[in-house]
């Protein structure tokens, strides 16, 4: 990583869409601890919302949010409309947390949110490219990323869930 990525605003500064419309705010998560994850309804890593709905039911009292985002770029696994993907996320897995509109996270139509957090690499190395969905940013309560997992990390894997305490402190 470069001194100029270091110093990248956060990733909580860019502006995103809500999934139901109007914007996610993510200012409002300043000062929390936040799981930034592209998701997808459609895919063999989808039963993962569950994990996440749990680790953010765990933490939330101590200022933790999973951040859902869904994204369509790996083989159409998230096609549906927004009322679609809220629905299937509610009725299927329970899910409460926040969830961000559809958005690109790879190639030159890439979202400023994943612009600000592909270029922290995680524990093996890898840094750039999404790999697939549900691959997970750890941001820190000062809005620096701290911690990058690859897709098929388990949301409730120790590794994780010990980055998480770890930033919550």
């Amino acid at each position: 990583m470069t001194t100029a990525d270091t110093n990248a605003a956060s990733p909580l500064d860019v502006e995103i869409g809500a999934l139901r419309g109007g914007p996610a705010d993510l200012k409002q998560y300043a000062g929390k601890v936040v799981l930034v994850v592209n998701v997808a309804s459609r895919c063999g890593l989808t039963p993962q919302y569950a994990g996440l709905e749990r680790l953010h039911e765990r933490y939330a009292q101590r200022g933790f949010t999973v951040l859902g985002v869904p994204c369509n770029q790996f083989l159409g696994q998230e096609p549906g409309s927004a009322e679609e993907i809220a629905e299937f996320c509610s009725a299927t897995y329970g899910v409460t947390f926040p969830m961000t509109e559809k958005i690109e996270v790879n190639g030159e139509g890439r979202h400023p949110l994943y612009e600000r957090l592909t270029g922290f690499a995680d524990a093996e190395g890898h840094s750039g490219d999404i790999r697939w969905n549900f691959e997970k940013f750890l941001i820190g309560r000062d809005g620096a990323v701290v911690a990058r997992f690859s897709p098929q990390t388990d949301p409730e894997a120790p590794e994780l869930v010990a980055a998480v305490e770890k930033a919550l402190g």
